[in-house]
C-alpha cells in the first residue's frame, strides 16, 4: 500500500536533454550513477534495479515503465522487496520530466511519489536523491 508523500528534486544538468535522457534510459549509463538495471523506455518494459542488500531490503528494485515521452518525461513504478521475503517494503513510483535550457543545458525534475511520512526510506532516499547531482554527471564522461 502506498503513501501520498513525495521527494522532489530539481537538478540542473549543462547537458542537453538528448544526453540527459540517454543517462536515465541507457543501462550502462544509468549503472554509472543510480544503480545496474535493464531498463528500456518503452511502456510495459519490465526491468530490476540490483544494489545492496540494507536492512530489511534485498537490495532490488522491481520496476515497470508506465510512461514515456521521448527525451522529454520517463515514469517508472519503483518497488523495493524485503530480505525477509514477506513481499514488497517500498511500493512507489518515480517521475522524471527533462525541460531544455536557453543555455544548452537541461532541467532535470524527479518526483518520486508514494512514501508514508515515517518511513525510513522516505527520509533516507530523500536525502539521497537530493545529492544525486553530481552523481548523474558520471553518466556523460562514458558518452
Amino acid at each position: 500500500m502506498t503513501g501520498n508523500e513525495q521527494i522532489a528534486v530539481d537538478y540542473e544538468i549543462s547537458e542537453p536533454p538528448a544526453r540527459v535522457w540517454r543517462a536515465l534510459t541507457d543501462p550502462k549509463l544509468l549503472a554509472a550513477w543510480l544503480m545496474p538495471s535493464d531498463i528500456a523506455p518503452v511502456v510495459g518494459h519490465k526491468f530490476t534495479f540490483q544494489g545492496q542488500p540494507r536492512g530489511d531490503w534485498n537490495g532490488v528494485v522491481d520496476c515497470e515503465v508506465l510512461e514515456v515521452i521521448s527525451e522529454k518525461h520517463l515514469v517508472y513504478s519503483w518497488n523495493g522487496g524485503s530480505a525477509s521475503g514477506a513481499g514488497y517494503v517500498l511500493e512507489t513510483t518515480v517521475a522524471w520530466t527533462l525541460e531544455p535550457r536557453a543555455h544548452g543545458g537541461t532541467k532535470l525534475s524527479l518526483v518520486h511519489h508514494g512514501f508514508h511520512p515515517d518511513d525510513f526510506a522516505f527520509r533516507a532516499m530523500g536525502q539521497g536523491w537530493r545529492s544525486m547531482g553530481a552523481s548523474i554527471s558520471r553518466a556523460f564522461a562514458l558518452l
